[in-house]
């Protein structure tokens, strides 16, 4: 490195934003995470001994994955590298593994190859690094904050160890904003700030554990409030408020939160809470997801957990998504904030799914035993020679449009898949089905309008 190069990187590091001029260098300065890199555990042993496995760290943006890897790099003696998934291509890939075997081969030093948002890489362009991993060219650091477990290539988790990176804490991020204002070598401390406690607690409260989200309000705020009398520049509840226009979302559309908050939604509808339904509806529109998401869901919900409860929940919940299909934001909210407090207020049932459920198991366990003759197809020439059709009781030529003839097949006569509850219009369900099963088995079945060998499908 020559002089002017030496020169261009202080500025550079000088002029850095706050959050990446306040990047922890040591493990002692991280904060929060003492889950994984606390006194004793695993991954601050392997650090501190440089003996570092391929790992995997997971979790929301701003709490730490890549100021991890930064110090891992500042403490290891193996070569480190680092590449983004969103810019790198085959070719960068390519230079690293030369770089790793040269450095390997010649000087026997092992290399760290370090990927912030690994998740962005293809299945091919995982595969790729997969025997260079394996074969130890290669020890891996990759940063995701969606779950690897879904976005990673299979064999590179299992030969990683996960680590999973939680939220910062409100105690955690007012620790990091103090540091911010007061420290002059690397903070605005020179710029001679002072915040006050309400405007702190703020601050990290709605960073929502996202220090880098703080960071940034307090560099914005104190570049562009001008000083008091007192020749101080002052970082009020207001100037806060002002920097921070509003709750930081940790949401992404492809990623965990979104599966997340949505998981949260439906449970919410289930458990008959309209209020926490509104919520989490509110939440995913101020993320903007798709209305076409969210209805589909509501339909889900209005079929698998109210069920014949309520069949009118189906059906607002269809026209609830022709209407967000064709009205879009911010007019579809209002649709789906109508169907979600129908569902949610909805009586209960789920019987229907546990019915075909119990279906499918018992086809899987009996197969495909054989229809009973009369219910076959009988529309079709020289089908009564087959038997088909012949013995049909045709329904509607009975008593109550019932004629109690047997429908399953002889092997599984006598199972009961639906169980109607007692919840809403599924009691009057319960009480029909039952007036019938007493009527097959106790009154004699009296014919109408005789009509034997009936072949009506």
């Amino acid at each position: 490195m020559d002089l002017f190069e030496y020169m261009a990187n202080e500025k550079k590091e000088k002029e850095a934003p706050l959050a990446a001029r306040l990047r922890p260098r040591t493990l002692d300065e991280v904060a929060g995470q003492q889950h994984i890199i606390g006194e004793g555990t695993l991954l601050a042993r392997a650090i501190r001994a440089d003996r570092l496995s391929s790992v995997i760290f997971y979790g929301p943006p701003g709490t730490g994955k890549t100021t991890l890897a930064r110090v891992i790099a500042n403490t290891t003696s193996a070569q480190f590298m680092q590449i983004n998934a969103t810019a790198a291509g085959k070719k960068d890939m390519e230079e690293v593994v030369r770089s790793a075997k040269e450095a390997l081969g010649m000087y026997g030093k092992k290399t760290i190859l370090f990927i912030d948002e690994i998740h962005r890489f293809n299945k091919a362009q995982q595969d790729y690094l997969l025997p260079f991993v394996e074969d130890g060219t290669l020890t891996l650091i990759g940063a995701t904050t969606e779950n690897p477990y879904f976005e990673v290539n299979s064999a590179l988790i299992s030969r990683s160890i996960i680590f999973e990176l939680k939220p910062l804490s409100a105690e955690d991020i007012r620790g990091i904003i103090h540091k911010a204002v007061y420290d002059k070598e690397r903070g605005m401390g020179m710029y001679d700030a002072v915040i006050d406690d309400d405007a702190e607690a703020f601050l990290a409260d709605v960073a929502n554990g996202d220090a880098r989200h703080a960071l940034n309000a307090i560099e914005l705020g104190v570049l562009t409030t001008d000083r008091a009398e007192d020749g101080k520049i002052h970082i009020t509840l207001e100037v806060a408020q002002q920097c921070i226009q509003k709750r930081a979302l940790r949401y992404d559309k492809d990623g965990d939160n979104h599966y997340d908050t949505i998981s949260a939604f439906i449970k919410s509808m289930r458990g008959s809470d309209p209020d926490a339904a509104l919520y989490y509806l509110a939440r995913m529109m101020a993320a903007g997801e798709e209305p076409e998401f969210i209805a589909r869901r509501i339909m889900i919900c209005a079929s698998e957990d109210v069920g014949n409860a309520d069949p009118n929940a189906l059906r607002v919940a269809v026209n609830a998504s022709l209407a967000a299909e064709r009205l879009g934001w911010p007019e579809s909210g209002i649709v789906l904030a109508q169907a979600a407090t129908y569902v949610a207020t909805a009586p209960k049932s789920n019987t229907a799914v546990e019915g075909i459920y119990a279906a499918q198991r018992l086809v899987e366990e009996t197969g495909n035993l054989p229809i009973p003759p009369y219910l076959q197809d009988a529309h079709y020439p020289q089908s009564s020679k087959l038997g088909h059709g012949i013995g049909y009781e045709y329904a509607h030529e009975y008593e109550e449009h019932y004629s109690g003839q047997q429908y399953l097949p002889d092997d599984i006569r006598d199972e009961e898949l639906y169980v109607p509850s007692q919840n809403g219009y599924e009691a009057q369900i319960r009480k029909h089905m039952a007036h019938l099963t007493k009527k097959k088995k106790y009154t004699e079945k009296e014919h109408l309008a005789p009509r034997p060998d009936h072949e009506t499908d």
